[in-house]
């Protein structure tokens, strides 16, 4: 495609770029060289015309062979590129753009790619988590020695969870890697994420489903946090992603050949136990000053809720008949009265439920509320809750299954560095 590069001028300053397809008019849009867009009104503006320069090339077609690595994509920004009619970003998963973009890729590994699907994370649904955890199993019946998974952001920590339940003991790293920042900024976090990635689903010695995103706001190493204990932590920066309640499994640097273990793993090679069945009539609720008792009625209609408490894990119960208030305990009594599984997680970014500590958590854990005990994310905890109901309509084993450690989802003990 050929653009018309052209210097602007207005009121003393030029601008510098190529013209972009415009939508009336009044205005110009012009990429700049750092990858923005900007918009200035014809009016003022002189136009130098540069000629016209082909800024985006069809890539030549490229017969996929099998690599050593299979790089699926589930959409989002870490897998978009810029598309220059419009300056807008789309997903791409051709592999003569990862190649075309990435060249390093070749010299960490072969590799093939294959489009799952092409969306943003938050319109992901756990029918989603189940199709990509069959994927990566066909993936490692045909050898692949490690597998990268492109996604969105938003909710990546949700699908690393879902499928570090449906792969459990996987033999290679599965590795989900994002972007914060799209490929047509300057800042953007996408190259050096998916080669660390890649780099550490190659040669790592641990074999987990985890995420693998910047350590720092700079472009150096990449930690490798466990799929069941990792939290988006900030909207937009860099080192976004965290571990929580636990230490990252591993930090990757592709620009020195370093993979570095740095807490417990799995090792490389361990047997498979697949499970990708899902319920998707799970529900998750936040408690807040003021939650009306016929939201909780609301939720009978499910087959799972997973309740997000205050502090140690608490809701409204107002077991003191406070004026003006109404706690929902007899809603969450009749929850659990229905044979529904409710378990219990906080709001608290660090630490674990409790619910022997204060009255409203015994009356909750009386009224049949689980997790007490549990040092999980919502995330994983409504994961897990997904995943369990797909197998187990017995309320009472999907909940004695439910607080049963699976994917380091519970850790055995807590320790003051979480918090540092």
């Amino acid at each position: 495609m050929k653009l018309k590069r052209v210097k602007l001028h207005k009121k003393g300053i030029t601008y510098e770029g190529f013209i972009l397809p415009q939508s009336n008019e009044k205005t110009i849009v012009l990429k700049l060289e750092s990858g923005y867009n900007i918009g200035l009104s014809r009016e003022g503006t002189s136009i130098e015309e540069l000629g016209e320069v082909d800024v985006l090339k069809p890539p030549k077609e490229i017969t996929q062979k099998r690599g050593e690595i299979a790089i699926l994509s589930m959409g989002g920004t870490v897998c978009s590129r810029v598309e220059y009619k419009t300056g807008a970003v789309f997903p791409s998963t051709n592999p003569a753009d990862l190649m075309r973009n990435l060249p390093e890729l070749e010299k960490i590994s072969s590799f093939h790619t294959k489009a799952l699907f092409a969306m943003l994370s938050e319109d992901m649904t756990p029918a989603h988590w189940s199709i990509a955890a069959e994927a990566v199993k066909q993936e490692i019946g045909q050898g692949a020695q490690g597998i990268v998974i492109l996604h969105g952001t938003d909710t990546m920590h949700y699908s690393s969870a879902a499928l570090s339940y449906m792969l459990r003991d996987t033999p290679v790293p599965v590795v989900f890697v994002g972007a914060q920042r799209s490929p047509d900024r300057p800042s953007t976090d996408a190259r050096h994420n998916i080669l660390n990635a890649a780099y550490l689903a190659k040669n790592s010695p641990t074999a987990h489903v985890g995420i693998c995103m910047h350590a720092t706001t700079n472009d150096d190493y990449a930690y490798f946090h466990p799929g069941t204990t990792v939290r988006k932590m900030h909207t937009s920066a860099r080192n976004a992603f965290r571990s929580i309640n636990s230490a990252p499994l591993a930090k990757a640097d592709f620009t020195r050949d370093m993979v570095e273990p740095l807490s417990d793993y799995k090792k490389r090679g361990g047997k498979l136990k697949f499970d990708n069945r899902v319920n998707e009539n799970v529900a998750m609720l936040y408690a807040y000053p003021g939650l009306k008792p016929k939201m909780v009625d609301s939720l009978a209609d499910y087959d799972g809720v997973v309740l997000v408490g205050t502090g140690l894990g608490h809701f409204s119960t107002d077991p003191f008949d406070v004026p003006h208030v109404k706690g929902v305990l007899p809603e969450i009594e009749a929850l659990c009265a229905s044979g529904i599984p409710v378990a219990m997680a906080s709001q608290c970014i660090y630490g674990r439920v409790n619910l022997n500590v204060y009255t409203a958590g015994r009356l909750l854990q009386e009224a049949g509320v689980i997790g007490s005990g549990a040092d999980w994310t919502p995330e994983a905890a409504y994961a897990k809750l997904c995943w369990v109901l797909g197998h187990e309509k017995d309320p009472k084993k999907a909940a004695e299954e439910m607080i049963a450690p699976v994917a380091g989802e519970i850790s055995s003990r807590s320790t003051l560095e979480e918090v540092a």
